[in-house]
């Protein structure tokens, strides 16, 4: 089965076997701004250079899992909700994923859902029933699981927190994003560290590293960012009593030692309740492509389970 992580500003792609074992493996950078002929052409073509990689044809793929940012309107075939997927979002536009891999089926979950499976496969979430992963990066979103299954809720949109009405709003609002992003994402922290005199900030990690060196801004900036994520958390604990809430994507990686303690506490003081466990994730940048594999593979050995009794001789 083929895995494909279409993020913001990469692409990674796996080729793995039914045991799991991965045959070969891409990750490039995107240039950005691709029309989605172009997106498709290309990954067809890293498609193909895998199953050479591999010794084997695209004819032998059973399956093909796109992690991407968005939801999946199944009635039009495109992906609202992703802005920078150009062009995604006119209908009929997910159709050309069937030009990636051939003839093999295909499935297109959110990049941040496939995230929360990853780490209920291989990460924290191993064995737990009820956990969130909160992904915090370019973008923001949330994975549920429930009772041990993700939960996509009616639309396939649960868990798009970042238009939660947290943060004292900001011009990004109007380019497209919620309330909860424009403040808490990577884009929100660099503005924030900005405004309050920071020179030379490029990035969230220059702040976070700014932040561990003793800077005072910075460790407003961190402060302001525990807030916001805390904030945000409380409305989600009150709503679905998880037992564990892991903090993940780039600033979840890059930050987590530093949020963790002060988000734990600031949630100390809005619920009602025993504040859930509170962790960074494991599987930084791998948790897409890692739950694009684990419901690949699931999905994949039934294909070839349900192919081989029907190939069956009577009887």
């Amino acid at each position: 089965m083929l895995a494909v992580d279409v993020g913001r500003e990469f692409v990674r792609l796996a080729l793995a076997d039914l045991v799991g074992d991965i045959a070969a493996r891409r990750d490039e950078h995107r240039k950005g701004g691709e029309t989605p002929g172009e997106l498709v052409a290309w990954l067809a073509g890293l498609a193909r250079e895998l199953v050479d990689e591999a010794g084997v044809d695209l004819a032998d793929i059973t399956l093909t899992v796109f992690g991407t940012p968005g939801i999946h309107d199944k009635e039009t075939c495109s992906l609202q909700l992703a802005p920078n997927l150009p062009g995604w979002g006119r209908p009929g536009a997910i159709e050309l994923l069937a030009g990636v891999a051939g003839e093999a089926p295909y499935l297109v979950e959110n990049d941040v859902d496939l995230a929360a499976v990853g780490e209920g496969a291989y990460g924290l979430g191993q064995g737990m029933a009820h956990f969130a992963l909160v992904w915090i990066g370019t973008g923001i979103g949330m994975g549920i699981v429930i009772d041990g299954k993700l939960y996509r809720g009616y639309q396939g949109a649960a868990g798009e927190i970042s238009y939660m009405p947290v943060g004292e709003g900001d011009p990004l609002v109007n380019r497209g994003r919620g309330m909860l992003e424009s403040v808490a994402s990577a884009d929100g922290v660099v503005a924030l560290a900005t405004r309050l005199g920071m020179r030379g900030v490029t990035s969230a990690k220059d702040v976070f590293d700014a932040a561990r060196a003793g800077d005072d801004v910075a460790r407003q900036v961190v402060a302001a960012e525990a807030d916001h994520i805390a904030h945000a958390l409380a409305g989600v604990i009150a709503v679905l009593d998880p037992e564990m809430v892991v903090l993940g994507g780039g600033i979840g990686a890059q930050a987590g030692d530093l949020l963790i303690g002060p988000v734990a506490d600031g949630l100390r003081d809005l619920v009602a309740l025993r504040v859930p466990m509170i962790r960074a994730s494991t599987l930084g940048t791998e948790a897409v492509l890692l739950g694009a594999m684990a419901v690949g593979l699931t999905k994949a050995r039934d294909l070839v389970f349900e192919r081989a009794v029907a190939q069956a001789p009577p009887g």
